[in-house]
């Protein structure tokens, strides 16, 4: 078996859009991220970034946004995307409380108590 050292990782999920100052300002607002350095918005900003990363406190990096001008913008929740729109991923968000050690409780009957 290879060692870790041996095989890629993951270093982000990145995301094509058309617009990728206002999905990384959602998800930075949403999940409580910032910018990597040199990535936040500039006063003076005009275009589109072609890419941004998002990070953790720790300076971790969870998300980037790749611009792809072409990308038809998603239209949810009414309307369908065009049959030649590429496949987009979804992310799957745990909102479950934590206890004050950062863990999260067992549900007891569906509940967390």
């Amino acid at each position: 078996m290879p060692s870790s050292d041996d095989v890629p990782h993951l270093l982000q999920t990145v995301i094509d859009t058309p617009a990728p100052r206002e999905l990384a300002e959602f998800y930075r607002s949403l999940l409580g991220l910032r910018y990597r350095d040199g990535d936040a918005p500039d006063a003076d900003e005009s275009e589109q970034p072609e890419w941004l990363v998002l990070t953790a406190d720790d300076g971790t990096r969870r998300l980037a946004f790749q611009l792809a001008p072409d990308l038809p913008r998603p239209q949810w929740p009414t309307g369908s995307p065009p049959a030649d729109a590429p496949p987009r991923p979804h992310r799957g968000l745990d909102s479950s409380p934590r206890t004050a050690t950062g863990s999260r409780p067992t549900p007891r009957s569906g509940s967390f108590e």
